[in-house]
Formats: C-alpha cells, sequence, structure tokens
C-alpha cells in the first residue's frame, strides 16, 4: 500500500499495446482541440460577434465549441492509464524533450525564413516550457504531470467514502459554483487536471456507475453535446438581441472547469474506455502522434499567427454559405491534424529512439552510482 511516489530505477517498462478503443477517442478528442483553435486563435470568434447572426455564424460557434471539453478528455485518459502505472523519471524526460524538440525547432525554422526575429533569451525560454499554472496547456500538463505520483499516493491511501468526499468538494468549489453566473473563481488549470485525475481514478478504482450500460452512456453523451449546442445557440440569440447584459455563446463550455464541458468529458469517456473495436495498429499510431499534432499547431502565437491568420485564412474564409464555411473548416481541421500527425510519426519512428538512448544511458549509469 504505502508504495514510493517515484521508482529508484528508472528502467525502460515493457509495455502492453495500447487499447484502441481508447486512441480512437484521443484522436477524435485532438481533432475537436484543433476545430477550437480554427475559431479561437484565428480572429474568427471575435469576428462573428460583429456578424449579423446567421447559419454560418452560428455554425462556427458549433464547430468551435469544444476545445475546452476536449482538454477535459485528455487528462481523463491521462487519469485512467496513470493511476494505475508507475511514474518514473524516463516517463517525464521523455514527454519533456517532445516539447523542447518541437518548441526549439519551430522557432529556429520561424528565424531561418525571417518570420521571427531571433533573440538569445527568447531562444534559451524555449528549452523551459513551464512558464505559469493558469494559462497554457503544455506548461499546465508538465507541472501537472510531475504531481501525478503524489497524487498516486493519495488515492492509495484514501478509501471510497473519502475519495468521493473530496471530489464534491472539490467539484463543489470548481464546476458547481463557478457554472453559476453570479460566482466568479480564479482556478489554475495544474490544480483542475489534479481533479481530472482524481474523477478518472475513481472510475477505474471503484468501477464507477456500472449498472449504466456503454450505450446508455452513448445516449447521455449525445444529450448532452445536444444541450450544450443549444446553450450556445440559444446565448448567441440573446446576446445578439440584446436581451443579455454579454455576448458569450460558449458561457457553459468556456473552460473545461464549467459542468457542461465536464460532463460532456466524464461521459464520453465513459462510452470509449468500453467501446469494441478491433486492435488498430494505425489507429494506435496515430493516436500515439495526438499530443505532437497539440504542440505542433499551437506552439507560440507566431505558430498560430502564421497557421490560422495567413495561411488558413480562417476570417477570410468565412462567408455567407453555412456548407463552405463548414466544409473549408472542416477540411482545414482534417489537413492540419493529418501533417503534424505525420511530422510527429516521424519523429517517434526516426528521431526519438536516438535521444532515449542517451536518456536510458544516462539513467542507468546514475542508477549503478547511486548502487
Amino acid at each position: 500500500m504505502s508504495t514510493p511516489p517515484y521508482k529508484s530505477v528508472n528502467q525502460p517498462l515493457v509495455k502492453n499495446p495500447r487499447s484502441s478503443n481508447l486512441e480512437l477517442y484521443r484522436i477524435i478528442v485532438m481533432l475537436l482541440i484543433v476545430a477550437h483553435h480554427y475559431v479561437v486563435n484565428s480572429g474568427l470568434y471575435g469576428m462573428l460577434k460583429g456578424v449579423d447572426l446567421n447559419l454560418s455564424v452560428l455554425s462556427m460557434y458549433i464547430f468551435g465549441a469544444w476545445g475546452k471539453t476536449g482538454i477535459n478528455c485528455f487528462i481523463m485518459i491521462t487519469g485512467w492509464f496513470m493511476c494505475k502505472s508507475t511514474f518514473t523519471l524516463r516517463k517525464f524526460l521523455k514527454l519533456y524533450l517532445q516539447v523542447i524538440f518541437y518548441a526549439v525547432i519551430i522557432y529556429s525554422i520561424f528565424c531561418l525564413v525571417g518570420y521571427e526575429k531571433f533573440h538569445p533569451l527568447t531562444a534559451a525560454l524555449r528549452l523551459f516550457p513551464i512558464k505559469g499554472i493558469n494559462q497554457g496547456f503544455t506548461s499546465c500538463f508538465l507541472i501537472f504531470y510531475l504531481l501525478i505520483p503524489f497524487i498516486n499516493v493519495l488515492i492509495q491511501h484514501i478509501d471510497k467514502k473519502q475519495h468521493e468526499l473530496l471530489l464534491i468538494i472539490l467539484l463543489t468549489i470548481y464546476t458547481i459554483l463557478p457554472t453559476l453566473p453570479a460566482f466568479s473563481l480564479d482556478f489554475n488549470y495544474v490544480t483542475w487536471f489534479s481533479l481530472i485525475y482524481l474523477i478518472a481514478a475513481y472510475i477505474r478504482y471503484y468501477d464507477f456507475a456500472s449498472k449504466l450500460s456503454h450505450k446508455a452512456w452513448g445516449w447521455i453523451t449525445v444529450a448532452l453535446i445536444l444541450l450544450s449546442c443549444t446553450t450556445v445557440i440559444g446565448l448567441a440569440y440573446l446576446g445578439y438581441n440584446k436581451i443579455l447584459g454579454y455576448y458569450s455563446p460558449y458561457y457553459f463550455v468556456s473552460d473545461s472547469n464549467m459542468f457542461l464541458a465536464l460532463a460532456i468529458g466524464v461521459s464520453s469517456f465513459m462510452y470509449f474506455k468500453d467501446l469494441k473495436i478491433p486492435h488498430s495498429a494505425f489507429i494506435n499510431a496515430v493516436g500515439a502522434t495526438t499530443f505532437g499534432v497539440l504542440l505542433i499547431h499551437a506552439n507560440s502565437d507566431t505558430m498560430r499567427r502564421w497557421l490560422w491568420r495567413e495561411t488558413v485564412n480562417c476570417m477570410g474564409n468565412f462567408g455567407e454559405s453555412a456548407l463552405y464555411t463548414v466544409g473549408y473548416a472542416a477540411g482545414m481541421v482534417l489537413i492540419i491534424f493529418a501533417v503534424c500527425s505525420c511530422i510527429d510519426w516521424c519523429r517517434i519512428k526516426f528521431i526519438e529512439p536516438h535521444y532515449m538512448k542517451l536518456i536510458d544511458r544516462f539513467l542507468v549509469s546514475r542508477s549503478k552510482e547511486k548502487s
């Protein structure tokens, strides 16, 4: 029961094949996150507020509404696997090196082509991607990842009732109250990721809602998505017609801690974790690149400007035809995902094995010195 949080010997572990159902889920989640960035990182979301409310506007609001929900889904997957796994220094270094690989390479490319001006301090900061706890997914995820072994110790030393009480307290503070318009909360993503992790761990340890069928979770997910769409459309209408004192179509899914964003994350995870599909090497290979897709396409403000505003030109391709507007957006999201996935697959296949060999040698020598 009292397992130390860190392993003393950081040897590569033998891995079981990844479940294709959760890898498929990971792919869908990342596509939703890319779609969210298409709308909110391109200036399109701000532009829509100044346009007459029509089918194209509402379609784009719906198209980009799921990014914060996707973050919850992504952390649910991490919690499901890591709550009964062992944290190692090797795992963290592998994650960290993937982050700085893209940070350095993409910054260097932009500097070489003259799109960004080189500055020594900026270059040095690329090697230290942790910048805060309240913004930037990658920064917060790295800090959160370091907390996983300590969270696991907590989970192993509390019983079911204590786990439930902890979740009730935290969910009341971080989700129930902030969803109410009269209540505001300054929260950080590191703490929020830890809460999502505790939810995923509870599901795995105590077989949460085992009486509900797989099909029931599917219908619950559909119902919650439709409810979210209704709130987006309804708030857009009320805001546009100045019935409300604010214009915020995404209010109920505006951040990961909002009730609908959390509920969809949990229900969709419950559906996909029990989804029966054949093992697929292709799905697993693509699923393994999803974090790389995020690191590439959301790398920096420079990348966002070059990708969404200048190359894809999201605002310039918004039109009166909802069919064209949504079709173009969906096509660009699929292309960006595919290109980034191929890039990360190449990194995994041809580059990562070389630097991980160096890491393994370092860890083995470090272990021998200690012994």
